[in-house]
């Protein structure tokens, strides 16, 4: 290196990252002078389906042949998110959305008895009132699954731990009671909403960044169960029973590794679902019957999914 070389005379200042002193040829579009029609066909161009950026064009993005490019990044954003925040295990809560806080649950009996005792002979009112008074009869496991996401949220070292954070479908009744008992505390929780033909709301209690709205029902599942140390299923309708169902095929044939799964309510899951006879019927194995068991409590719940982890020598947090 020549003793006379000197950088700060030799070396050229870093160029601005966009801007330029003279604009590049494309910068402009062609002269007005050199063709009058020049500037109307690119005009025509830009605002052509064909210019614009692939992951930037929804009608694109929504066509048949995208569908894979679109199961992916209906993975991949919740994924990512999930990382993020440090979420590592999950407990399931599935629950009818129908099945709100008891307040609500007496309020709706309470009109409904006076719209029926002003029209005795209306048949589909009193139906409407007895479907009102079983709702309200189950109305308290809101309270326990709320009681439940508090416990949840208090597994590890405070409410900014999230290595084991509630989920649910995102929705309102029991799966808005089990977000909002970890919101009682200040703990993150995580709503997997889904897209349906009619307009939806999340429920007000989940953690911004980690409620998620899928396209796909499939991603929706694996998500579900990806990282869930456990199933709780309080008294729902379809969609409980389906994801209920699906995990416990999955644990039956061994597809997924073995996890806690506890019926919330004994008395209606022996009316909604018939174990014994399906047992008698040799369509399911008795050793199926250890698949799951029943809790009434949000105590008894959680108690048996940490009593359950420590027998399997896989201790959640805090839980030796």
């Amino acid at each position: 290196m020549s003793k006379d070389w000197d950088p700060h005379k030799s070396v050229p200042p870093p160029v601005h990252r966009v801007e330029r002193k003279e604009p590049l040829p494309w910068q402009t579009p062609k002269a007005a002078e050199d063709d009058p029609e020049a500037l109307e066909r690119v005009q025509a161009l830009i605002a052509s389906p064909g210019y614009r950026q692939a992951d930037r064009d929804v009608e694109f993005l929504n066509e048949e042949d995208t569908r894979g490019v679109r199961l992916q990044i209906d993975y991949l954003k919740p994924e990512l998110l999930l990382k993020k925040h440090g979420i590592e295990h999950t407990i399931v809560v599935f629950g009818s959305t129908r099945l709100h806080q008891p307040e609500a649950a007496r309020r709706k009996v309470a009109a409904l008895e006076e719209a029926s005792a002003g029209s005795p002979e209306n048949e589909d009112l009193q139906c409407r009132l007895q479907v009102a008074k079983a709702i309200e009869s189950k109305s308290r496991y809101y309270e326990e699954a709320r009681r439940l996401g508090r416990l949840v949220a208090e597994c590890g070292e405070g409410p900014e731990d999230s290595r084991v954070t509630m989920v649910t479908g995102g929705g309102p009744g029991i799966m808005e009671a089990a977000n909002r008992g970890a919101f009682d505390v200040g703990a993150k929780s995580v709503g997997l909403n889904i897209t349906l033909p009619h307009e939806q709301f999340p429920n007000p209690y989940i953690t911004p960044d980690l409620c998620f709205r899928f396209h796909y029902f499939a991603m929706r599942k694996l998500h579900f169960l990806k990282r869930a140390k456990a199933l709780v299923a309080f008294p729902g309708g379809y969609g409980t029973l389906d994801e209920l169902f699906e995990t416990l095929t999955l644990v039956q044939t061994r597809t997924i590794a073995p996890l806690p799964i506890v019926l919330v309510g004994e008395s209606f899951w022996r009316q909604a679902v018939n174990i014994d006879f399906l047992v008698a019927e040799g369509v399911i194995d008795e050793e199926d019957r250890e698949l799951f068991w029943y809790a009434e409590t949000a105590e008894e719940i959680w108690d048996g999914i940490r009593h359950w982890h420590r027998a399997s020598g896989s201790p959640l947090p805090n839980n030796n």
